[in-house]
């Protein structure tokens, strides 16, 4: 009986200790200026001109829309990538990070399935071509 006392003193006690050790080594870290928002991708259609990417609004059921030009996604523009997702349960999203407050890049997880239910066509009697004119940053719509 005595040892089973002892035994959680010592557990009670290591409980309290250990935590303020895992909190002093992790206080010394320095924050980044980085920050991302990521919302779940509802639908994405290919266009020759870039991506539309319909994408739930917060919690709620209503959908917004941005528009991705191809020009981001090269080396030199260096604004976007696309992470290909294999099968599986992680949903495709789009990852906007922020420098500072300003919009920095964007990335595509999407699948690389383009049977997948989140991939759509454009008909083609649908011309978004001036949408797709000018666009310095990703303004999220919550």
């Amino acid at each position: 009986m005595k040892k089973i006392v002892i035994l959680l003193a010592i557990l009670l006690v290591f409980g309290h200790v250990a935590p303020l050790f895992a909190q002093q080594s992790s206080s010394g870290t320095e924050e980044s200026e980085y920050y991302y928002f990521s919302v779940p991708i509802e639908k994405i259609f290919t266009h020759r001109l870039g991506y539309l990417i319909i994408y739930r609004r917060g919690s709620s059921n209503h959908m917004a829309r941005t528009y991705i030009p191809h020009s981001w996604f090269s080396d030199s523009a260096g604004r976007g990538d696309v992470v290909g997702l294999g099968s599986g349960k992680e949903w495709p999203s789009m990852i906007v990070y922020y420098k500072n407050g300003e919009f920095s890049h964007v990335r595509l997880r999407i699948r690389k399935n383009r049977m997948h239910e989140t991939w759509g066509v454009l008909p083609l009697n649908i011309n978004v071509d001036e949408y797709f004119k000018d666009i310095e940053e990703i303004k999220l719509v919550f």
